[in-house]
């Protein structure tokens, strides 16, 4: 059974020098108790769906540390959805076996979140001063990899499930593609999608949630309303923090923000990850294929088109985002229209000098539908997105349509398409480039 992320099951490596406790920790943790012997490299060990509340079986897999098992190590790494480094807490060095595997996951390219566990807390000297956070802070600042660290005893039984619920929420519910560590701030790609969102739960437009919005959010999300106190509350530390996060209305865009970002930097990601999984996001924060039903070609000489109401919609989009009548949308109408999609789609090649502009590089109303149209037929899933990131309301499923096979129109005589692809091609120097650039009002010399 898949969990809330659609994983059905996560990959967890345990690295480290040796006699730090790998195979005790892991041990334990299956076990509940601490073994009087373990061998030296266990089996992979299964956690069950039901050992956490996420409801994702963890697979754990026990690693040599010794050279003729390095080929084997590399193996295992790669194949990794997480990575437990361990080091010993009685070591008097603790930097150094941390650093040096650090720096091997980096030579091998292992791209899996990291956490760093200190076994052996049993053990530790009482005279050792350094605390846990004096250790890893510089380290963390290094290596942006590590996802937590933690400390804890198999033999004590001190935090041990810990480590793999750990381990398990980095690959389920990942920092990286919501926070900047170094900036301690939310990801544009995160802040947009959140924007989306909020625009969303704003049944009204007035640019707030009110107190009945955000309980209907509340549910939607989590299937259990907000008390009125607890509304009040949550209105009250954003306005305590962030003076403009409320106001008479109720929560402002930049509190919605803020709160979310308030619950990353306390560790609640799932809070985050789950509002985003609920609208429909995936671990890049793109919306997943699922909500993409794209129509399907049959045939190589079949495209996709946009249908008549996704046009309509376009038009309507358009009419909105042109704030001076002008019948144009300059660069910055366009960043604000696409506000609420994960990047603006017409940046780079091949839409950026694909349409007719005016003098002043904006955009009329033919030029917009034209670098819709050629979006539609190059990349439709990404067309289908970006409609419905800029709001598309209606059934996915009615914004695309796949048009009949160029053979049948032939044999027909006639046909139903609204863009037609054509091939330009001839020797070098013959014009090609001028013909086309002119059809865009442009000279090429």
């Amino acid at each position: 059974m898949a969990g809330v992320s659609g994983r059905t099951g996560v990959r967890v490596v345990v690295v480290g020098d040796r006699g730090t406790g790998k195979s005790s920790l892991i041990s334990t943790a299956a076990t509940e108790t601490f073994p009087e012997t373990v061998q030296p490299v266990l089996p992979p060990t299964r956690l069950p769906a039901d050992f956490y509340p996420d409801r994702v079986p963890v697979t754990i897999i026990d690693t040599s540390s010794s050279l003729e098992h390095r080929a084997k190590l590399a193996e295992e790494l790669k194949r990794a959805d997480a990575v437990v480094l361990t080091y010993s807490c009685d070591n008097a060095n603790l930097s150094r076996p941390i650093t040096f595997w650090l720096h091997e996951l980096r030579r091998l390219e292992v791209r899996a979140p990291v956490i760093v566990v200190g076994c052996k807390l049993d053990l530790r000297d009482e005279h050792q001063r350094m605390s846990l956070e004096q250790v890893m802070s510089p380290i963390m600042q290094q290596f942006r990899e590590i996802e937590t660290c933690i400390e804890c005893s198999a033999a004590s039984q001190i935090q041990v499930p810990d480590v793999f619920y750990y381990a398990q929420k980095a690959v389920l519910h990942p920092t990286a593609p919501l926070f900047d560590q170094e900036t301690q701030t939310l990801k544009p790609r995160c802040i947009r999608a959140l924007k989306r969102i909020f625009i969303l739960c704003d049944r009204d437009m007035d640019g707030a949630l009110s107190d009945a919005e955000l309980n209907e959010f509340q549910v939607q999300c989590f299937n259990a309303p907000l008390q009125p106190a607890e509304i009040v509350g949550v209105k009250r530390v954003v306005q305590e923090k962030l003076p403009d996060g409320v106001n008479h209305l109720g929560l402002t865009l930049s509190g919605f923000l803020f709160l979310h970002a308030l619950f990353i930097e306390k560790g609640r990601l799932e809070t985050t990850w789950t509002v985003l999984r609920k609208f429909g996001y995936d671990d890049a924060i793109k919306l997943s294929g699922s909500f993409l039903p794209v129509p399907a070609k049959r045939a190589p000489d079949q495209s996709v088109e946009l249908t008549s109401e996704s046009l309509e919609f376009l038009k309507r989009v358009f009419n909105l985002f042109d704030i001076d009548n002008d019948g144009a949308l300059r660069h910055d109408d366009l960043d604000d229209l696409f506000s609420t999609a994960p990047e603006s789609p017409w940046q780079e090649a091949p839409y950026r000098d694909a349409a007719e502009r005016t003098a002043m590089g904006a955009l009329s109303l033919n030029g917009f539908l034209s670098e819709w149209a050629l979006m539609t037929l190059l990349d439709p899933a990404s067309s289908l997105a970006n409609l419905i990131y800029i709001g598309y309301a209606g059934d996915p499923s009615s914004a695309l349509r796949a048009t009949r096979r160029r053979s049948l129109d032939r044999k027909k005589r006639q046909t139903e398409r609204n863009v037609f692809q054509c091939v330009v091609f001839g020797p070098k120097n013959a014009g090609k480039s001028s013909l086309l650039t002119s059809f865009l009002g442009r000279c090429n010399f």
